[in-house]
């Protein structure tokens, strides 16, 4: 394994404020300001008393620190802001010039780690927190692992990326990321390429809670997350089912107010699970028609 390369505590700061939403850094700047200006403007005792000469060096130095810290600490949190705002805008982009187009051709000119972007990103959309590791190393190979509320807590999902142009993906890569899925508890996992999948490894993930989307299927999923059907009242399971079903029928029309609309999943009831059309009007308009 490579060594890892020595950071400064700047490049550590903003590495950490750059992984938050840019309003977090913003405050974490605020903050930092607030707190360390009060410390440094506390006035400093006219004369010391014998005994207290120690002390009162100890806090000059702090003092001192804390009328540095004021402005560099919040400056770091504002570069970290900055990088997180860029970073959010960059997979937006992403996913918007990859949705707009009208086949998956798209990632087949993107990099590994442009490509990891996009998958991480597009799963947000669908409702999940997304965070990144990076690949490789003791974790098999996850590359971002995915939480979202459960009936017992948070569920947790690992994600495997495979930016693979010409070459299908094979069992062995979903293999280990079921091991590992086993080994860390989680409730599932996704397999994402850029290309295809093995029959084996289709049959493989039959039956299990590994759900494998190809270029394709990715497209679909993004082209949803674009055109704000993910905002539906759904789970993101659900929706990323809907995605990787493939090319789905004309939504009809509401037969109450004539808007469109989506595919949605009963909660409750003798319907449970089953799927319907559900008015995007919802709750005002509470149309409904059955998917034959």
């Amino acid at each position: 394994m490579a060594r890892r390369k020595k950071t400064s505590l700047a490049d550590d700061i903003t590495d950490v404020v750059s992984k938050l939403p840019w309003w977090a850094g913003v405050a974490l700047a605020v903050s930092f300001y607030l707190v360390l200006h009060a410390f440094a403007s506390r006035p400093v005792a006219a004369a010391a008393q014998p005994g207290q000469i120690g002390e009162m060096a100890v806090q000059t130095i702090w003092r001192t620190l804390a009328g540095i810290g004021q402005y560099l600490l919040p400056l770091f949190c504002l570069v970290g802001a900055a990088m997180s705002a860029l970073g959010r805008n960059r997979k937006k982009n992403l996913v918007s010039d990859v949705a707009q187009g009208k086949a998956a051709d798209g990632l087949d000119g993107m990099s590994w780690r442009e490509f990891e972007m996009l998958v991480g990103e597009g799963l947000r959309l669908q409702g999940y927190r997304v965070a990144e590791t990076g690949g490789g190393g003791p974790d098999g190979g996850v590359d971002l692992v995915l939480t979202k509320p459960g009936k017992n807590g948070s569920e947790k999902f690992l994600v495997q990326c495979k930016q693979w142009r010409a070459f299908k993906v094979g069992v062995d890569v979903v293999r280990e990321l079921y091991g590992v899925m086993a080994a860390r508890g989680a409730a599932g996992g996704f397999v994402v390429t850029s290309g295809r999948f093995t029959e084996e490894a289709k049959s493989f993930a039959s039956g299990r809670n590994v759900q494998l989307i190809d270029g394709p299927k990715l497209h679909g999923l993004l082209q949803q997350a674009r055109t704000g059907m993910a905002s539906a009242p759904q789970r993101p399971a659900a929706a990323i089912a809907a995605a990787s079903a493939g090319p789905a029928t004309t939504p009809p029309t509401c037969p109450l107010c004539s808007k469109p609309m989506v595919r949605r999943e009963a909660k409750r009831g003798a319907n449970a699970v089953k799927e319907f059309w559900g008015c995007t009007g919802y709750p005002d308009c509470r149309g409904t028609r059955p998917i034959d």
